[in-house]
């Protein structure tokens, strides 16, 4: 994973509200929010993107292991026909193959290992930033019901108040989210509608899932 990219995901969990909320008279707060999530979006996109790169790659260094694996096996059983033929030359030819994959076989495990563990950190951000997002927009929505709610046209400052704790409410349940210098840069491709509704629709089986999973571990427990 990019060292880039993981900064991004960083900047996303632990960023500050501060900088919506010193805006908060010169913006609309609710644009602001709706921006922010977008901006989620966009990185949840990219880590899936490069989370389907490591896997295709560790999908490809496991058959290559295998296939080494395999050749080395077939290799022994050769050399031990040929020893068996008094065949010493053709023996001695099939050791010095055997020798070759020894020294790359470690190296596709050290790579494979490398790309298993990128594969369940980048796993990881999804599902952490599944949740950010899904914190995120639950407080946007109370938000916007807050503002609803705000219908007394004398009670301007009383109002703005409101609307201010409205905002710092909002931004606790984006565990900060928000920053100034977030340093996140738009998406050159998008997703399709249909593309974006699946993952979404994935992603909810999922989280299904682990509710279900999670609630059953707390039924056996005595």
């Amino acid at each position: 994973m990019a060292e880039t990219l993981r900064n991004r995901v960083s900047q996303i969990m632990i960023g500050s509200a501060h900088a919506l909320l010193d805006k908060i008279e010169d913006q609309a707060p609710e644009v602001m929010m709706e921006q922010a999530v977008r901006k989620v979006d966009v990185v949840i996109d990219e880590v899936r993107a490069e989370l389907g790169k490591v896997a295709a790659n560790r999908h490809l260094a496991q058959r290559q292991h295998t296939d080494l694996n395999q050749r080395h096996l077939d290799l022994t059983k050769q050399a031990e026909q040929a020893i068996a033929l008094n065949r010493d030359d053709l023996a001695r030819a099939v050791v010095t193959k055997q020798l070759d994959l020894e020294a790359q076989i470690p190296i596709i495990e050290a790579s494979l290992t490398e790309l298993i563990a990128q594969e369940k950190e980048l796993s990881g951000f999804v599902d952490a930033l599944l949740g950010k997002r899904r914190d995120m927009q639950g407080a946007l929505e109370q938000f916007i019901a807050s503002r609803s709610r705000m219908s007394s046209p004398a009670g301007t400052s009383s109002a703005t108040n409101s609307a201010q704790a409205a905002v710092e409410k909002a931004g606790e349940s984006f565990s900060r989210v928000f920053q100034r210098h977030t340093g996140l840069d738009a998406c050159d491709q998008k997703m399709s509608a249909t593309q974006e509704a699946q993952l979404k629709e994935l992603d909810g089986l999922m989280q299904d899932q682990k509710i279900e999973a999670r609630m059953a571990m707390l039924k056996v427990k005595p």
